[in-house]
């Protein structure tokens, strides 16, 4: 299985050696104290391990013995794998801790399967770095089968609710945990994948950026969301998990029509297309880029169709720079 261990802004010579030596988990420990003892800095580090790899001493002593090399790390990619080593893991979470207070991009891939006993001390670990960053602006957390319990990660988010300005969720049951999001008062960009849209009625903010996908629609949270937006928001992608009710989809389109002229980024895809759809896009005037890959209704007359054609081509914006109607027609 290949590494990727530590990347980021260094001398060339020493990426090469890391992209030879990826497929070989042996000579990382090389690798790797070569990048501390070299005095290189760091500006991002993805940790994903194969099952077999341990850390050796060297490496935790190089690591505390070379604090440049992490004085300037802004991004942490971190996937949690059940077949990792949980103890030489933790144990370099918590060096890394000592170590690192300008993460800005902190990405978190978890797993369901896990057994909240053993992984108690590498979760605490998790926690104390989010706890110890300056500033966290944008986090990511990916679940893999929509895991249940979250091991308080999301509420160490509490200490960086200021700072926020992005968040990330993909494939995660609702928690409780989340009702943290409703303390970060400057977040400007949402996007929830694959998840319950319940999430939406947490935010307390306006934000300038919606990114829906895969989620179903939520007469109440969806609207609600683009009504505390409102003016502001700009960028809105959606794309809901089916299109069996268009009595849902019409509280979506009419309260976008009602609180969200300012738009200039919509995409719009697997929802039915409709003249409360047309009507909506034509009062945009400051639609820069539009992506609209909507289902036709099979029974439509081809006569009928054109003159949707028709009346799409006309309401177009002026302001329009890019358009992409996919296979709609």
């Amino acid at each position: 299985m290949a590494s990727k261990i530590f990347m980021g802004d260094m001398p060339e010579l020493m990426e090469n050696i890391i992209n030879n030596l990826k497929n070989v988990p042996n000579s990382l420990y090389s690798c790797a104290l070569l990048i501390f003892e070299s005095g290189a800095v760091l500006h991002k580090l993805i940790l994903s391990f194969p099952d077999s790899f341990e850390f050796k001493p060297e490496i935790f002593y190089s690591i505390g013995r070379n604090e440049i090399t992490f004085s300037r790390l802004q991004h942490l990619s971190l996937e949690v794998i059940p077949g990792f080593n949980i103890e030489n893991v933790t144990i370099f979470l918590k060096v890394l801790a000592k170590n690192i207070t300008t993460i800005s991009s902190l990405d978190l891939v978890i797993y369901s399967d896990f057994e909240s006993r053993l992984f108690h001390s590498l979760f605490h670990a998790i926690i104390r770095i989010i706890k110890l960053q300056d500033q966290i602006k944008r986090f990511r957390l990916d679940g893999e089968d929509h895991p249940t319990e979250l091991y308080g990660i999301i509420s160490a988010l509490e200490c960086q609710k200021n700072s926020l300005q992005e968040v990330i969720i993909n494939k995660c049951t609702y928690n409780k945990e989340f009702e943290v999001l409703k303390d970060c008062k400057n977040l400007e960009t949402l996007r929830i994948w694959d998840c319950s849209s319940k999430l939406l009625n947490l935010l307390d903010c306006k934000i300038s950026t919606l990114d829906v996908v895969d989620c179903p629609i939520d007469v109440q949270a969806i609207p609600l969301i683009l009504k505390k937006s409102g003016l502001l928001l700009q960028r809105l992608r959606f794309n809901p998990k089916n299109s069996e009710d268009i009595h849902k989809e019409l509280f979506f389109l009419e309260a976008l029509k009602s609180f969200c002229p300012n738009i200039t980024y919509l995409y719009i895809s697997n929802i039915w297309f409709s003249a409360q759809l047309l009507e909506i896009i034509g009062n945009l005037q400051k639609l820069q880029f539009l992506s609209v890959w909507c289902l036709i209704d099979d029974d439509i007359q081809e006569e009928e169709l054109k003159i949707q054609v028709m009346q799409f081509a006309e309401i177009l914006p002026l302001t329009l720079q890019y358009l992409d109607l996919g296979d709609t027609w």
